[in-house]
């Protein structure tokens, strides 16, 4: 019964995570005329974003080890609603950018806490579900502004209804501390044999002898790295300028605009529920070339002059592309360069692919501002080539490592 509400807990925890992240790209063709800024200051406040994200995963590990997953889960919530609400009363630009930090610090502890849960202590269809999770909050943050923009006129309004949302899960993750200790006791009073069990399986896959090894010279690490950088250069700045290509080149109101962004969210939501099932039928590397070549169809519909609702699909194409190449690419990698290297190899997927957000979504957000906006498909598709071909050399390389 614990465990049952401490994972309801969490993918709770997971949807709060998924809240905030669409809000900016969603919001902004608003909030840029109300701050009066260029169209490519979104990229500034999305860079401290990330990196304050990027900062908080890698001290995480140590403020976990002292406080818990829960209090830091519950700190880190309510950090990320009061920069929220902080932000719907921004009365300047640069407010956003300092308020970005405390979000970004939020997030990025969330993230690595519940990460580190879910895999010490279940099983691997949880994981895969609960980044399911985080693609329903995604989803529902631009409808939520949406509605906002469409009936209060504020983008204001859109970020006090989320900070309020996180406040109400900051106040269960506060009420549930007591549960992460029964938990956790009860894993501790399992068995012997079990819990020596459990240890092994998890010595197997620590990296050792780490320190003698430069994994960067692993042969096909490099092109594993380039996947993960343009994979979330393409996430990323479909988020961030998604809506503002619909406002700017489409001509669509900011609220349809929002909507149609949140149909991107929601194909990455389904996407991942669903391959978590075909992943029993098709390969990793099946999964990662399907979504490849989906969210490639995707972008280049983009670019055909058909019908409003035909853009729509294209959205939910690119979202669904998406949803199986990043958790195909992270389990794919102790099949690929062994369980030894696996973790330290994993961590620079996971921060070469934050900065592969953090510099390509801002760059082309300068690049629309000085030539147009209309430029968003061809920099999806190149992106989406270069990943592909990053992608393919990779596993022409890991079969000829077998073959030889």
């Amino acid at each position: 019964m614990i465990t049952t509400v401490l994972l309801i807990i969490i993918y709770l925890a997971f949807i709060s995570l998924g809240l905030p992240d669409s809000l900016l790209g969603v919001a902004w063709p608003v909030m840029q005329v109300d701050f009066s800024m260029p169209l490519d200051a979104a990229g500034l406040v999305a860079i401290t974003v990330t990196g304050s994200t990027v900062l908080s995963s890698f001290l995480s590990g140590h403020i976990i080890k002292r406080f818990g997953t829960g209090k830091v889960t519950f700190i880190s919530c309510l950090m990320t609603g009061s920069a929220l609400l902080g932000i719907s009363f921004s009365p300047s630009y640069y407010w956003l950018i300092l308020l970005a930090i405390p979000l970004g610090l939020g997030a990025g502890s969330v993230d690595t806490a519940l990460n580190n849960y879910v895999a010490l202590h279940f099983k691997s269809h949880h994981m895969s579900w609960l980044h399911s999770f985080w693609g329903v909050g995604a989803t529902i943050g631009p409808i939520i502004m949406a509605q906002c923009i469409l009936k209060a006129s504020s983008w204001r309004f859109g970020y006090r209804t989320i900070a309020f949302i996180q406040f109400v899960l900051a106040l269960i993750l506060f009420v549930s501390l007591p549960l992460w200790k029964k938990h956790k006791k009860a894993m501790d009073d399992k068995p012997k044999n079990l819990k020596e069990n459990s240890q092994n399986k998890v010595e197997e896959t620590l990296p050792k002898n780490t320190g003698k090894v430069n994994v960067i010279k692993i042969s096909g690490v490099k092109y594993a790295l380039g996947t993960f950088f343009f994979y979330c250069a393409v996430e990323f700045s479909f988020g961030l300028w998604g809506s503002s290509f619909l406002v700017e080149t489409k001509k669509l109101p900011v609220e349809i605009a929002a909507s149609w962004v949140a149909m991107y969210f929601a194909g990455i939501t389904i996407g991942r529920f669903i391959s978590g099932f075909v992943t029993f039928k098709m390969s990793n590397v099946s999964m990662i070339r399907m979504g490849q070549t989906i969210a490639l169809v995707g972008a280049f519909i983009l670019l055909l002059p058909l019908p409003h609702y035909v853009l729509m699909v294209a959205f939910v194409l690119i979202g669904l592309g998406c949803a199986p190449i990043f958790p195909c690419m992270i389990h794919e990698t102790p099949n690929r360069f062994g369980k030894i290297n696996s973790q330290v190899i994993i961590g620079y997927q996971m921060g070469v692919a934050y900065i592969g957000g953090a510099l390509l979504s801002p760059a082309f957000g300068t690049l629309a501002r000085h030539t147009s906006m209309g430029l968003f498909p061809y920099y999806l598709i190149i992106c989406i080539i270069l990943m592909l071909i990053c992608s393919e050399r990779l596993n022409q390389l890991i079969k000829k490592n077998k073959n030889t």
